[in-house]
C-alpha cells in the first residue's frame, strides 16, 4: 500500500518555505511560495488558495503594513502623531486598534522581489461614498543607499512579521472563526489520524 506523508501542514517537517506574494480575498488567503525540504534540494514552486479564515496574528501583522502603504501612496501625510506605538486587538480579539486617522485603510497582500530584497504593497481605502479605492506601492528596496523613504528598517521588520505569518498560515495555522461545527452529533470529535511511514 502506497502511503503519502504531509508535506505541508502543522504535522509536516520543517522545510523551508520562500513566500514571494500573499494576498487577502474574502478573509482567505492565497500566497504564491516555493519549499524545500532542506537547503540542498530543489526549490518546488507553488500556488495555494485557502479554505479557511485567516488567523487573526496574521490581520494584525498586516496592519503594521498600513502606515507605510498611506506614505508611499501619498494618501496621508506625516505628523508627530502618525506613527501608532502597537497594533493590539481590542476587547473582543479580532478587531484592530490602528489610530484614527488609519481606519479608511487597509493592506490586503505584498509582493517581494528581487530575492526579498524589497516589497510592493497591495491594500484598499474606503472612501465616503462606501466605495472601495485599490492602492498599490512603488517597489521599494529594504536597503538602498539612494532610497527617498526613510523607514525601510520598519518596513523590512514589519515584513518579517507578515512573512511569519503567512508561513504559519501555510502550516495551518488559522482562524477558529468560521469553522464549520460537526451537526447531529453528540459525540466528541474523533482524533485526526497519524500518518506513519511504512
Amino acid at each position: 500500500m502506497n502511503q503519502q506523508l504531509a508535506h505541508v501542514g502543522p504535522e509536516a517537517d520543517t522545510s523551508l518555505l520562500t513566500v514571494t506574494k500573499a494576498k487577502l480575498k474574502n478573509g482567505l488567503l492565497y500566497a504564491e511560495f516555493s519549499e524545500q525540504h532542506d537547503a540542498q534540494a530543489a526549490p518546488r514552486t507553488f500556488t495555494m488558495q485557502g479554505t479557511e479564515p485567516v488567523h487573526p496574528d496574521l490581520l494584525r501583522a498586516l496592519a503594521h503594513l498600513v502606515p507605510h502603504l498611506c506614505l508611499f501612496t501619498e494618501q496621508l501625510t506625516e505628523t508627530p502623531d502618525y506613527w501608532p506605538d502597537d497594533v493590539a486587538p481590542t476587547a473582543d480579539g479580532d478587531a484592530l486598534a490602528l489610530p484614527a486617522h488609519f481606519a479608511a485603510y487597509s493592506v490586503t497582500g505584498f509582493s517581494l522581489g528581487r530575492g526579498q530584497a524589497g516589497v510592493t504593497l497591495v491594500g484598499q481605502r474606503e472612501l465616503a461614498g462606501g466605495q472601495v479605492l485599490n492602492l498599490t506601492s512603488p517597489y521599494t528596496a529594504f536597503e538602498d543607499e539612494h532610497a527617498t523613504y526613510a523607514y525601510p528598517g520598519q518596513l523590512e521588520a514589519a515584513m518579517q512579521g507578515v512573512l511569519h505569518e503567512v508561513e504559519a498560515a501555510l502550516r495551518g495555522k488559522a482562524s477558529a472563526t468560521g469553522r464549520q461545527l460537526p451537526l447531529f452529533t453528540a459525540e466528541a470529535p474523533a482524533a485526526a489520524p497519524q500518518l506513519t511511514a511504512a
